[in-house]
């Protein structure tokens, strides 16, 4: 016959086993708070796709600043330039306007 030897603290947790398990339990505890409410976590993600949704609009207006500008610098090549493109801009810039024009600025 088999004699188990107990001792006489086995049958409750000692204080540091109590203190690591508190320890764990907190550390779980601020790792679903942070998945739940933490700058990437569950809250955040709607406020990050309205975000993105700003942003990608965004970027659609700058493209077509982008291919506006592209199309003026086109215009405005060397080797063939926008006689109407140019005449404009010498106006505007230079300030050369014969006495019978009139100019109309349109913003």
């Amino acid at each position: 016959m088999r004699k188990t030897m107990l001792r006489p603290d086995s049958k409750l947790l000692s204080r540091r086993e109590k203190r690591v398990q508190v320890l764990a339990l907190s550390w779980l505890l601020l790792l679903g708070g942070l998945a739940l409410a933490g700058p990437s976590g569950v809250l955040a993600w709607g406020e990050n796709l309205s975000l993105l949704d700003k942003r990608e609009a965004q970027i659609k207006q700058l493209r077509a600043e982008r291919d506006e500008l592209r199309n003026r610098v086109a215009l405005l090549d060397p080797a063939h330039v926008d006689p109407d493109l140019a005449g404009e801009l010498v106006r505007k810039n230079l300030n050369v306007v014969h006495p019978d024009e009139v100019v109309i600025t349109l913003k």
